[in-house]
């Protein structure tokens, strides 16, 4: 059995993730945390669209901590009222 859930790890020790910006073709790079990051080279808002297990799992509270859950779910909010 595992101690922590191996899903979650990436919210416990954020990564790096490269992402490419639609608008220029610059490369950007956001932390595994962020919900979004503008392009240096034009502005353009990019958004880090990975699904959380922090969104559904029913442990992730007890899994992340309560600082990581809490901000997480704060910008999985903003993104579904983004997105209505």
């Amino acid at each position: 059995m595992l101690d922590k859930c191996p899903g979650a790890e990436k919210l416990r020790r954020p990564s790096i993730i490269l992402k490419t910006c639609p608008e220029c073709g610059e490369e950007i790079e956001l932390f595994t945390t962020d919900a979004k990051m503008d392009c240096m080279e034009c502005g353009f808002t990019v958004y880090n669209d990975s699904m959380s297990c922090v969104e559904w799992c029913k442990y992730a509270k007890e899994c992340v901590g309560d600082e990581i859950y809490e901000e997480m779910m704060k910008m999985i909010e903003k993104k579904k009222k983004a997105s209505e």
